[in-house]
């Protein structure tokens, strides 16, 4: 596919993050191999995070905003706030985006009446799905989108409804986030992004899905919850809930709509209890944490929105590296050396995707390495997305075309990438 023409609006890319400097920085790394002419990149981090921030060779290119709360809206508030960028695109500090997300992101802004594009978000094995696209509604109740091929998709929201996007890989153009007094404070941990979806949706303003437009997400711990994503403490999604059905839901529904949220929660608590990744006494301690901070919620009320004035500071550009995107491929037993040339091919400006597949049947996982590569590890034989047959025969450059044409469009990798990534290969010595 023909990547979509280069946007002429100018980006800022909102990061915001809390106690995860490691996460950070590698998210970071991804952003600076981005392919977009013209967009700045603000962090709006605690400490630890500027600690890590001071450690990347291209620190002074990023704009920061120190900030210690633990609250998701207030903290994207203070980011829009020093944005200067037509466009406010919004990563989690766990997300790394694939080469041409900005790219593919900024191209349904080239229609006026689109105010919002979300894109496609991958789960932890870098190839299943976590998010795709859907429709939500003011009990926070999800449907999904039937949107299939590489278009972005403009949708009208219909119903009392609205276009559902995931604050990890989401844009809004920064005039309407202005009028609309950005996110919602109250709001500080969970539906954030669901309640602007429906004050955008309420303001009659369209939202497009661009399916190329990917992330990788990988649900890296905080304070709420661990990195296998086990429950610490229920109490801020219940608040958060409790104020979302406050200002959308039908103040008749809004009993029945928590007593089903709750039963699920308690369902989940008790699948990681069976799971023995909790106790009996884990239980009960996170179930009262749930409906003291529901209780506490309901009092709480509806943020004040923030005024959001113009940045104080004109746009920063990032000089993104521009150098050119190889591909690395060999076999699970050549699996050092051929990262190695990875790193090196990092250190030489370069953009590297490396592919290592074992004669087996075993699943593909993609993964973003700190260091600044891509790397699909998986079975020549076993599946990469898993729709895909559970096993099929296939020689090894075969396979290798089929995974780049996979993910071809939304890395960016040219036409002759395979070939020259062929000579980089045979210089390290590998037989394919």
């Amino acid at each position: 596919m023909t990547p979509p023409p280069l946007a002429h609006l100018t980006v800022s890319v909102v990061v915001v993050s809390r106690g995860r400097p490691d996460a950070l920085q590698r998210a970071l790394v991804g952003v600076s191999q981005l392919s977009y002419p013209a967009f700045e990149v603000v962090v709006v981090t605690d400490q630890e995070g500027q600690a890590a921030l001071s450690a990347l060779s291209f620190a002074d290119q990023i704009k920061v905003a120190p900030y210690e709360l633990a609250n998701i809206s207030s903290a994207r508030n203070r980011g829009i706030a020093l944005a200067a960028g037509e466009i406010v695109a919004f990563l989690d500090d766990d997300a790394v985006p694939e080469t041409g997300w900005l790219q593919h992101l900024m191209a349904p802004f080239a229609r006026a009446d689109v105010a919002a594009v979300g894109g496609f978000v991958r789960g932890r094995n870098g190839i299943s799905f976590q998010w795709r696209a859907q429709t939500v509604d003011g009990r926070g109740q999800t449907t999904p989108l039937d949107i299939t091929g590489p278009d972005a998709v403009v949708l009208t929201p219909e119903g009392g409804r609205g276009i559902k996007t995931e604050g990890t890989n989401m844009a809004v153009r920064r005039s309407v986030l202005a009028a609309l007094g950005g996110f919602d404070p109250a709001l500080h941990y969970y539906l954030d992004e669901t309640d602007l979806n429906l004050r955008l949706a309420q303001a009659g303003y369209k939202t497009a899905i661009a399916p190329l437009a990917e992330v990788h997400h990988g649900f890296s711990a905080n304070r709420w919850r661990t990195e296998a994503r086990v429950p610490r403490d229920l109490s801020e999604i219940a608040a958060s809930m409790a104020v979302f059905l406050g200002k959308h839901c039908d103040a008749a529904q809004v009993e029945t709509v928590w007593s089903r949220f709750r039963e699920g929660q308690r369902r989940r608590l008790l699948t990681h209890m069976v799971a023995g990744q909790m106790m009996p006494g884990d239980v009960r301690r996170l179930l009262r944490g749930l409906d003291q901070g529901f209780a506490e919620g309901q009092a709480r009320m509806a943020g004040q929105m923030p005024v959001i004035s113009p940045s104080p500071e004109a746009l920063r550009p990032f000089a993104a590296k521009s150098g050119a995107q190889v591909i690395i491929a060999g076999r699970y037993w050549r699996r050092r050396a051929l990262l190695a040339a990875a790193a090196q091919a990092v250190a030489q400006g370069q953009r590297p995707s490396v592919f290592i597949f074992s004669r087996t049947a075993l699943f593909h996982t993609v993964r973003f390495h700190p260091k600044g590569y891509w790397v699909q590890i998986g079975g020549l034989f076993g599946r990469s997305e898993r729709r895909q047959k559970l096993f099929r025969l296939s020689g090894f450059s075969a396979r290798l075309k089929q995974e780049v044409v996979r993910i071809r469009a939304q890395r960016l990798l040219t036409e002759t990438a395979p070939e020259m990534a062929g000579r980089v290969t045979k210089q390290e010595g590998q037989r394919q």
